[in-house]
């Protein structure tokens, strides 16, 4: 199936080009997009925009940042939620603006030089005909929520956020072909603010909440080509270790998609979700409401935390509410060398040294329970 899998973002290997010779061949087959494995700065997501963006802007003031390393020096790498980047708006400012549209939070510039990398090899036979070029990039709230903690603060600075993001997906449509491009959209703390007002008790409120962070994507999608593939994903966050939480049901995640595809104004295309150790039937039950309209599926069941049988026993639930679905991670593996315990294996606190192996060969064994459960 050319749809079986989706690797959601990042891969612990130092180039795009590592990236495509790792998995092109391996289970390139078996995906319809393919990332560069968010490489680089990008590695540690969201923080790179703390640091190179938010960090020194004119209009917004540093108020916290990541502590030394254990030899003393500066590090823009945050341990956890409790050392990232902190920011606040400069008295007198109302809406903070970002210059350079198009290059100011170099998703594009890396798209851009990724994508020469992804054409290259693909003529070489590295990476199947059919699979797109994914680009991975986080929402608005996604890329302010952890460092304007100020709610005042963050509705000054998130309508210039979604205009800087909506000019580097024009710029990044504009220099790959539109037959060729997916653009994922992370939506990890659109997700944890909807379970809050969920686990508060108020189901009005997390709906409000809904509506106000997908609000950005119709904007930001409104003049992209419809021939690129858009995709969402949620995610229960990774900083202090995966996964970031458990919540009780899978209702805010159909919430936060069911919103977010509404908001987008076009058909999406693809959408993801991940699972969790103890999810059973209740877990998944509110899938029921799922309403992406025809977007491909892709449930993130790859993982150790459910035990040898689990991946399974999940899959099996899955299907009484999708006939039809494709197979993913939680969430990407590019933090995981660099922080012991992070590792979706089971094999102790250290990341084994066959690591890409264990990736890849726990991918193909999925391909194979995926099949055996949907038909």
């Amino acid at each position: 199936m050319k749809n079986a899998l989706l690797l959601v973002g990042s891969i612990p290997l130092e180039t795009p080009e590592e990236v495509f010779r790792t998995f092109g061949p391996s289970i390139g087959p078996s995906l319809a997009y393919m990332p560069d494995g968010e490489v680089g700065d990008r590695r540690f997501w969201i923080d790179a925009v703390a640091y190179r963006v938010l960090n020194g802007h004119p209009q917004l003031e540093t108020v916290g940042r990541p502590a030394p390393d254990e030899h003393g020096a500066d590090t823009w790498r945050p341990q956890g939620d409790h050392d990232q980047f902190k920011f606040r708006v400069v008295p007198g400012v109302d809406d903070v603006t970002f210059g350079d549209p198009g290059w100011r939070l170099g998703y594009a510039r890396d798209a851009i030089g990724s994508y020469f990398v992804f054409k290259t090899l693909k003529k070489e036979g590295k990476i199947p005909d059919h699979v797109r070029f994914q680009v991975c990039l986080p929402l608005t709230y996604s890329t302010l929520g952890l460092f304007v903690p100020d709610e005042a603060d963050l509705l000054k600075v998130a309508p210039g956020m979604t205009k800087a993001l909506k000019a580097e997906v024009e710029n990044i449509a504009a220099h790959i072909p539109a037959a060729e491009l997916a653009i994922q959209w992370d939506l990890a703390i659109e997700n944890r603010r909807i379970e809050a007002k969920i686990v508060a008790g108020d189901p009005d409120g997390a709906r409000v909440e809904a509506a106000k962070v997908a609000a950005p994507l119709g904007e930001i999608c409104a003049d992209l080509p419809n021939e690129v593939h858009i995709g969402l994903h949620s995610c229960y966050g990774t900083v202090n270790g995966w996964p970031g939480r458990q919540p009780a049901d899978i209702s805010g995640t159909v919430l936060l998609l069911n919103a977010h595809a509404a908001a987008c104004g076009r058909p999406v295309d693809f959408v993801h979700f991940p699972t969790v150790a103890a999810a059973g039937d209740a877990w998944f039950r509110p899938l029921r409401d799922l309403d992406v309209g025809e977007a491909r599926v892709y449930v993130g069941a790859i993982h150790h935390l459910h035990g040898v049988d689990g991946m399974r026993a999940q899959l099996d639930t899955v299907k009484h509410y999708l006939p039809d679905f494709g197979l993913a991670a939680p969430c990407g593996f590019g933090r995981v060398p660099d922080r012991p315990g992070r590792q979706l294996t089971d094999e102790g606190d250290d990341v084994p040294p066959d690591y890409m192996r264990i990736i890849l060969e726990d991918h193909r064994r999925a391909v194979d329970v995926l099949g055996e459960v949907l038909h």
